[in-house]
């Protein structure tokens, strides 16, 4: 695995022992965000309209794997981060890579024209996110922390919010802009105003992005989001048959936005 860098005022210093951000999904769902844990043992899921992730508590214990087997059940897909190797029997169906950053130097301020985002507002997110691809956002993602949103006569036009939260840390999360409405700054606007109220708890701001967007991780390095590490993101389908399911979604439908086009920021590897 990637040797990490543990980044605290602006000064880059080893790790000396293990960091939440090192596994920053399993630091969530064990954490802040353990009311939302589908859990078995050392391993635990987000549910399926959450946030399509699971997490091993060791990637590299093999019951930590067992209990993510039991968990999920046969024949299901799942997506892990950050992993490295993969038990025989477990089908690999896609990889990335993702590289995360913490916003170290990052500006934070209110953004006045921002309007906070809920539930009701789920219809005009997910119509956003159809039209500019940020990565995904299921139908309960907006649970996750605070969404605000730029609205243009009405319609949603930008968004960004929270969504992995762990001890200190908050991820910065779907951050987009409407075709029409970008080189505006809103955008920048939206994450300054996000990392203000992640600050103002006490937080550190922290994204992901897809390593192979380097427009987007050269945008967010230009407002003050030093790069931490780069890690493997696997999609896989347990082992076994599935089972026959009648009227439920299975969990890997996901309803994931597709990857972006070149050069529109994203802040999540979808493969």
């Amino acid at each position: 695995m990637d040797q990490p860098t543990d980044l605290r005022g602006g000064g880059a210093l080893p790790v000396t022992g293990p960091h939440p951000l090192d596994n920053a999904v399993w630091a969530a769902l064990t954490g802040p965000h353990a009311s939302l844990a589908e859990r078995l043992g050392r391993a635990a899921r987000y549910p399926a309209d959450v946030y399509a992730f699971a997490a091993l508590a060791d990637p590299a214990d093999p019951a930590a794997w067992a209990d993510l087997h039991a968990l999920a059940g046969p024949g299901t897909t799942v997506r892990v981060k950050p992993v490295d190797d993969v038990p025989d029997g477990w089908e690999v169906v896609g990889t990335g890579r993702g590289v995360q950053l913490v916003g170290t130097a990052l500006r934070a301020e209110p953004a006045p024209e921002a309007v906070r985002l809920g539930p009701a507002d789920v219809p005009d997110i997910l119509d956003l996110v159809a039209r500019t691809r940020p990565g995904p956002f299921l139908r309960r993602t907006v649970e996750l922390g605070t969404y605000l949103g730029i609205r243009h006569h009405g319609r949603l036009v930008a968004l960004a919010g929270e969504r992995l939260r762990l001890p200190g840390w908050t991820e910065i999360s779907a951050v987009c802009t409407d075709p029409e409405h970008r080189g505006r700054g809103l955008a920048t606007r939206l994450i300054r105003a996000v990392a203000a109220g992640i600050r103002a708890r006490g937080d550190v701001p922290f994204l992901h992005a897809a390593a192979d967007n380097p427009p987007a991780i050269r945008l967010y390095r230009s407002l003050g989001f030093a790069l931490r590490r780069s890690s493997r993101i696997v999609v896989l389908r347990t082992p076994g048959t599935p089972a026959v399911r009648t009227g439920v979604a299975p969990y890997d439908a996901t309803g994931e936005a597709a990857p972006d086009g070149p050069g529109a920021p994203r802040t999540e590897v979808t493969a």
